[in-house]
């Protein structure tokens, strides 16, 4: 059960292309989309454009804002044609098509692929104070939430997590990540909290481009590198890193920042994995999916690393 994808009227956006860059739509590349509608389109004067309808969020502009002070910096990412711009009740941004590239880098080398990658990202994002607002994180990320109840409300889904029975294995997860997470405090840098391996292409073990600039949030270094070490691939796009995995991240992620993470950051990151793939495994349990994102298991292995404990032995 997936959220409803946006219904984009082909009139309005082709008028849309007209206004906001100049040309209009001559053919279509791809649909896509689970949160917003993606439209991959070819426009009357040659160029090729992927549009990106959503509903409207004050954040939406500073995602935009830092993927153009990104793709000025040289880091590999498509570069953005527009700001955020109305379409309709929601709103729309351009970029430019970057086809092709590898879902994975070669499996030899992935942890060092993805972490290079992520700190590369880290040192050139903006400071916070140099955006507007990227409030609020996306569901997945927001630990710290100013709602009540432990769980966030999901992007697009009219459920509350909180209210659902069940599987209390995943809500003591989360309440125990996300209580280690409180406990630590750190300057907030920006990041990207969804570093699927489906956000991403290479060309063999070097970058091709990141996608999915709409998941820039705040947090401190510790965090964000905690939700890409456990939500990466290394074998296979549909799974997720395992406990190995994350740890060879975590080391190759320090190696190259040049510098290694306090005890204290590396239980946060630790913990920051628990809390989102819980995340992830809470949606699953409350709309009748499998539950994939998390075992009970791994989640008390991982919890140990977060120096979070758990009920269990």
């Amino acid at each position: 059960m997936s959220p409803r994808a946006l219904a984009v009227d082909p009139g309005r956006l082709a008028q849309w292309c007209l206004e906001h860059l100049g040309s209009p739509p001559a053919g279509e590349i791809f649909t896509s989309g689970y949160l917003s509608a993606v439209i991959g389109l070819r426009l009357a004067d040659g160029r090729e454009v992927v549009v990106k309808v959503r509903p409207d969020s004050p954040r939406i502009a500073a995602c935009v804002e830092v993927q153009r002070r990104m793709s000025q910096a040289g880091y590999p990412c498509p570069q953005p044609l527009t700001g955020a711009v109305p379409l309709g009740c929601d709103v729309a941004t351009a970029e430019a098509y970057v086809p092709g590239g590898a879902t994975l880098p070669s499996s030899d080398h992935a942890a060092t692929a993805f972490a290079d990658a992520f700190a590369w990202l880290i040192r050139l994002a903006p400071r916070p104070a140099e955006v507007s607002t990227l409030d609020p994180a996306p569901s997945w990320a927001a630990w710290n939430h100013g709602g009540d109840g432990l769980w966030p409300c999901p992007e697009g889904r009219d459920v509350n997590l909180n209210e659902v029975a069940g599987a209390e294995w995943i809500d003591d997860a989360g309440r125990r990540a996300r209580d280690r997470l409180r406990a630590g405090e750190s300057e907030a840098v920006i990041g990207h909290c969804d570093w699927l391996a489906g956000n991403l292409r290479w060309s063999g073990d070097e970058l091709l481009v990141v996608h999915d600039w709409d998941s820039m949030t705040a947090d401190s270094e510790a965090v964000l590198v905690g939700f890409a070490s456990a939500l990466y691939s290394t074998v296979s796009a549909d799974e997720l890193a395992t406990v190995e995995d994350t740890e060879r991240f975590l080391a190759a992620y320090c190696h190259a920042r040049g510098r290694e993470f306090s005890a204290g950051e590396l239980e946060q990151s630790w913990a920051a994995g628990v809390w989102t793939r819980a995340y992830d495994a809470k949606y699953q349990h409350t709309v009748g999916q499998p539950i994939t994102s998390l075992s009970e298991s791994e989640a008390r292995d991982r919890l140990r690393r977060a120096g979070a404990g758990s009920r269990r032995p």
